[in-house]
């Protein structure tokens, strides 16, 4: 049994995608250092999450049935360190939060360790509409804060939102079995700070500071700007009804939004409006003190919490400027072109493929000794006795195909 577990609930845009990325990458160098990172595939802690809170996923949910006991018991089984990390876990219910630590031996002799990273709200708002936009949203950004400001909380987007940012709340629901030096909470940099920072506070929590781990990222979800975001929202207005969710993901949120509107960095970046900021100060001033008085590790600044005054130069996303919506219109389009070409020459290449290894079985049909072979099969399976003995040589040699 593991004699020590990290888990890492979240939150969402909290630099959790390269964290979990340089985690997978590693894991032979983690092992050699007594950690294990259990998986087997770059977003098995993602379906193992589905798994445990029963969340559908655009079809993904059908292959993370039984995803959750597999990874628990990797980690039971473990003599040493384990991590599990995923951000989605942020938003489990208190029953789901106590089975994935008992799951994972707390209760049982192994010690558990709770990890919250989080961000100030400022850039976790506006973040959190572009991400719902990049999974198929067509709200207004003015719709989108209305249901997180409005105080029932009864709303799709509102519930999920204040489901994995509420942080007392959060921290409650999965520390409230856990003694307070357990619970460490990473706070993410202001933006301009030190390169690898985050990674620091991350490299300390999880117990890696000091080992030799390739940080280079492969996978990463980046920001879109103020155009670029407008014109995915109205793609998804158009498209929604027609497109499959099977198709959207790479058409849409990895080709267009990931590989191509993200490159485009001289846009105006989303940002929290001037009004909401007050509001937003006092819900932080709270959590805050909050934070403070229950005793949790911090690995950083709570004051980071507090987040960038409001931006004079503030870009509403329901009004963008049109010629920046069509400039980024062309760079889509340009990359659906080179998509389809570069799709049209692989199927040309696999056409090719196909008819020669058609010609190939071909020649290996009119060659003597083949056609010899099928003959003498023939014949056998003409007789009783010869059926018999063909199929004696068939088991011998592993065999259950007509031809010898």
């Amino acid at each position: 049994m593991s004699s020590r577990v990290l888990l890492h609930v979240g939150t969402p845009k909290t630099g959790t995608s390269y964290l979990q990325d340089v985690l997978f990458r590693n894991r032979r160098a983690l092992a050699s250092a007594g950690i294990l990172y259990p998986a087997d595939r770059f977003d098995a802690h993602f379906l193992a999450a589905l798994d445990l809170m029963r969340l559908p996923w655009g079809g993904l949910e059908s292959q993370a049935v039984g995803a959750w006991d597999t990874l628990a018991t990797k980690v039971r089984k473990h003599d040493g360190t384990a991590i599990v990390s995923h951000e989605i876990l942020a938003t489990a219910s208190r029953a789901q939060a106590g089975r994935a630590l008992a799951s994972l031996g707390h209760g049982s002799g192994t010690e558990v360790h709770l990890v919250v990273s989080v961000r100030d709200l400022t850039r976790q708002i506006p973040a959190e509409w572009q991400e719902n936009v990049k999974h198929r949203a067509a709200l207004s950004y003015r719709k989108f804060l209305e249901q997180v400001r409005d105080p029932q909380r009864d709303s799709r987007i509102a519930t999920w939102f204040w489901g994995v940012q509420e942080l007392p709340e959060l921290l409650e629901r999965w520390g409230h079995d856990l003694p307070p030096e357990r619970i460490h909470l990473v706070t993410v940099p202001p933006p301009g700070g030190p390169q690898h920072l985050l990674w620091k506070r991350f490299s300390l929590a999880f117990g890696l500071d000091g080992l030799d781990l390739d940080l280079e990222a492969e996978r990463h979800n980046p920001s879109l700007g103020v155009p670029e975001t407008t014109l995915l929202r109205r793609l998804n207005r158009a498209a929604n009804h027609e497109l499959e969710p099977a198709d959207y993901r790479p058409l849409v949120r990895e080709l267009l939004a990931h590989q191509t509107l993200s490159r485009r960095r001289d846009s105006p970046r989303l940002s929290l409006p001037p009004e909401m900021h007050p509001w937003v100060q006092e819900v932080t001033s709270s959590w805050i003190a909050e934070i403070e008085r229950r005793g949790y590790d911090v690995i950083g600044d709570l004051h980071d919490l507090v987040g960038a005054p409001p931006a004079f130069d503030y870009v509403d996303p329901d009004h963008p400027d049109e010629a920046q919506v069509a400039a980024a219109a062309v760079d889509a389009l340009k990359a659906v072109l080179l998509e389809s070409a570069r799709l049209k020459r692989r199927e040309g290449e696999l056409q090719h493929e196909l008819l020669e290894t058609q010609k190939a079985l071909e020649r290996s049909y009119l060659r003597p000794t083949y056609r010899w072979r099928e003959r003498t099969v023939r014949r056998l399976q003409g007789g009783r006795l010869g059926g018999t003995a063909l199929k004696a040589y068939r088991r011998l040699r592993g065999r259950s195909s007509p031809a010898a």
